[in-house]
């Protein structure tokens, strides 16, 4: 038997934070350029191809979140929990990553971080292949 996907579209922070409230995880895709997320708990969820440019998520919990392909550009990840998330193909720069989080996150050649960002020193785990 397959679930069929009935959720209304992801673009506005109170959808989203309503949802995850109720145990939603998935919110691939959202519009949620310019949004006001800051301080949410949002860990282990599913952002993938999500719009969060200009996005304020400081202080967010986003811990073990698929972010791959997420455009992220610009946003505030100030002191954000990113520990564990993915990476992948995801567009980061220009985001303040200042004391963000950001051990065992996982990521690609193809993610752009900010020009002076260190990888290494984050402790970001870059992926082959």
């Amino acid at each position: 038997m397959t679930e069929k996907n009935t959720q209304q579209p992801i673009n506005t922070v109170a959808n989203i934070l309503e949802s995850y409230a109720l145990g939603h995880r998935s919110f691939s895709r959202a519009e949620l350029g310019d949004a006001d997320l800051q301080g949410a708990d949002l860990k282990g969820s599913d952002l993938s191809y999500a719009d969060l440019s200009q996005a304020n998520l400081s202080g967010a919990n986003l811990r073990g979140s698929d972010l791959s392909f997420a455009d992220l550009s610009q946003a505030n990840l100030r002191d954000t929990d990113l520990r564990g998330a993915l990476l992948f193909s995801a567009n980061l720069r220009s985001a303040d990553l200042t004391g963000a989080k950001l051990e065992k996150a996982d990521c690609d050649r193809n993610t752009h971080f900010p020009s002076n960002f260190d990888l290494v020193q984050a402790g970001v785990q870059v992926k082959e292949g």
